[in-house]
This record gives C-alpha cells, structure tokens and sequence, in this order.
C-alpha cells in the first residue's frame, strides 16, 4: 500500500527530527566516554556505557525524536501557527521540556535495568534513579536535551518558512550546479484583485491572501505540487514532469482548489464580503534549475516555459475561462470518464512569434 502525496510530505518532514536527535545523541554519548575515558566515575547515578545500553541509547533517542517531529508536525505546530518564532520556540519548549522529563523518568529505569541485569521495577534501579534525579547528570541530560529540542525545532522553522524540499535542495547541494529539467507549470491569478484591494484595503487585503492561499494548501500536497513563488496575488505552482502527469496530478490540483475555495465561500462572504476566484494557466516545458543569490540564496527556474505560462493565464478573460491549457500539456492528459476538454482555438500569445492551440477543461458531471 503506496503512502499518498500528503503522507510522505508529513513522513519528510518528520524523519530529520529523528535524525537530528540521534546525531546529537551519538555525539553527547562520545563526548561523555571521551572525557571518563570508558570509566564510570559515579555507577550509583550514571549508567555504564555496555554495547546493549549504547544500542539502547541510540534507539530511544532516535524515537524520542520522531515522536517529538510527529508532534511538531501534525499537532503543535498548527497549534502555535499565529504565534511569533521566539514565542513558538518559547512554547515549544515548555512543552516539551515537560514531556521529555516524564520520558526521561519512564526511560532511564529501562537503561539502568539493561545495565544490571535485573528488572526495572528492582530496588536497585528505582534507587539509581532517585540518585539521578537529583544529580548533575540530569541536569547534564537537560541541557542536552534541550539543545537537541532547540537545533531540531529551529530546523523545522526555517524548514516550514522556506519549504522543506528547498532546504533539503540547499543542504545536498542538489542545484548548485544549474542542471535542465522537465516540469509543469501552474499560474494562478485571483480574479479582480485590483477592485477587491481597494474595496477592503491593504490590511484587510492582506488578511484575505492570506486565507487564500491557505485554503490551497490541502490541494497542492495531496497531488504533489510545490509552491515556487507567491507574488502579491499570484501564485506559481510547480511539478516534476513525472510527478505531474501521475494520476493527473497537475488537473487533479487546479480542480481540488477550486473545490476547496467554494466550500468556503460563506465564510469569505462572512468576513470579507466576497467570495474569491482565480484563473489559471498550465504549461510544461524544459527549465534550468539552479542556486542562485548571494545575499539572499534562492533556488530559480528559468526558461521560455514561464514567460508562456504567464501568458497563457492572461488570456483566461479574453476566452471568457478560468483555466487555459497548452496543447503540450492537454496530449498528456490521462483519460479520464468526468473530464471534458474542450479547444479555444489557435491563439496568438504576447510578445511571441509562434501561435499556440489552447484548451480549457472541466468535470463533465
């Protein structure tokens, strides 16, 4: 059974916290060894480091991570959405510090039980952890602790604001050669987005784009789009050729959007008196990908796709429709029994020589 698009995103994202917390794990456990060299200076509070305590070690701490990420991701970061970083991080840590003591208290009982040979529950166990608990060891494993929370909550920021797979681009260094690629190009453009500007104005405007593109976020992960770029009311969506054409993803997106939007049309007309819309063209193409920037570090397409994107989207109004397809794109359409593709002629695009055979699409029932 194959995850869907969303899953894995969430699966991406989760996988580096336990990374992280194994790294830094590993590398407190070989500093403490390094220091004692291999000695237990203290075996009524610390436990000695056996092959099976350090597999142990290794193996809580890595989950101890994934389940702090599966927290992070699917409950608390939503939870503290609308709050500033610092006070996220302030948040978090609370949070967690208060989790982790708990953990600490149900773990190190395990640890101690695999190091003498004996239950968790003997007196000798529950003696070293009282003798734990009020140490400099814990306080030790604190801070520890508190700076694997801090590097893999810190990591999740950055990674939540500049996207998660242009951070993993960055540190695999994966463009930092232009290389060519074959992608698919959605450019999506609010209707009238000029008169709703100065009908709400700028703070109320924002608010609305805000929500706006909120609302598309569902679509764009579970059909395996990526946000490229948002330009004040425009928003570029973009797909690995492969990934795109899979189970008509590109199609599949546009239609997801525009049905997310409409269910929450009474609650726009609610707060801000109007019901949004947009317009959408789609093109595919060769693009060169690459690192670009030296004050500010971005990862960029370039090539003839886009221009023609953008100018296949602002022949949406004069075609009277919300979505124009290239003819590229519509031959790799997959069949489906409720689409229904309809061609708006040859048209004439701006600034280019070549004419273009355009089509709109949409469910038949």
């Amino acid at each position: 059974m194959s995850l869907t698009p969303k899953s894995k995103r969430r699966l991406q994202r989760i996988l580096p916290f336990g990374v992280i917390w194994c790294l830094i794990g590993f590398f407190v456990l070989f500093i403490q060894e390094a220091a004692t060299s291999h000695q237990n200076l203290n075996p009524n509070v610390v436990i000695t480091l056996t092959p099976k305590v350090f597999a142990f070690a290794i193996i809580s701490v890595t989950l101890i991570g994934l389940v702090v990420g599966a927290a992070e991701i699917l409950w608390l970061g939503k939870l503290f959405n609308n709050k500033s970083f610092y006070k996220k991080i302030f948040y978090k840590l609370s949070f967690y510090s208060f989790f982790l003591i708990i953990t600490i208290i149900i773990v190190y009982p395990i640890a101690a039980s695999i190091e003498l040979g004996v239950p968790p529950s003997n007196e000798r166990v529950l003696n070293k952890l009282s003798n734990f608990l009020i140490s400099i060891d814990f306080l030790s494993t604190m801070i520890s602790i508190a700076v694997s929370l801090f590097v893999s909550l810190f990591y999740s920021e950055i990674s939540y604001n500049v996207g998660d797979a242009v951070l993993m681009n960055f540190f695999t260094g994966k463009y930092h050669k232009p290389i060519q690629e074959k992608r698919i190009f959605l450019f999506c453009d609010m209707k009238s987005s000029t008169t709703i500007a100065e009908q709400l104005g700028h703070i109320e405007y924002f608010k609305l784009l805000k929500a706006y593109y909120s609302d598309f976020t569902n679509a764009i992960t579970n059909h395996s789009g990526s946000v490229y770029q948002y330009v004040g009311d425009e928003i570029i969506i973009s797909w690995k050729y492969e990934e795109g054409i899979k189970n008509n993803n590109w199609i599949n997106c546009f239609l997801a959007m525009k049905q997310d939007l409409h269910k929450k049309a009474d609650w726009y007309k609610d707060n801000f008196g109007l019901e949004p819309t947009f317009k959408s063209g789609f093109h595919l193409g060769e693009v060169t990908t690459g690192e670009i920037g030296t004050l500010k570090k971005e990862i960029i397409f370039t090539g003839d796709v886009l221009n023609t994107t953008a100018r296949i989207q602002g022949l949406c109004n004069s075609h009277n429709v919300d979505i124009l397809i290239s003819e590229e794109l519509i031959k790799e359409l997959k069949p489906e029994h409720d689409f229904k593709v309809k061609s708006m002629g040859i048209s004439e695009l701006k600034g280019k020589e070549e004419k273009m055979e355009l089509f709109t699409i949409a469910k038949s029932n």
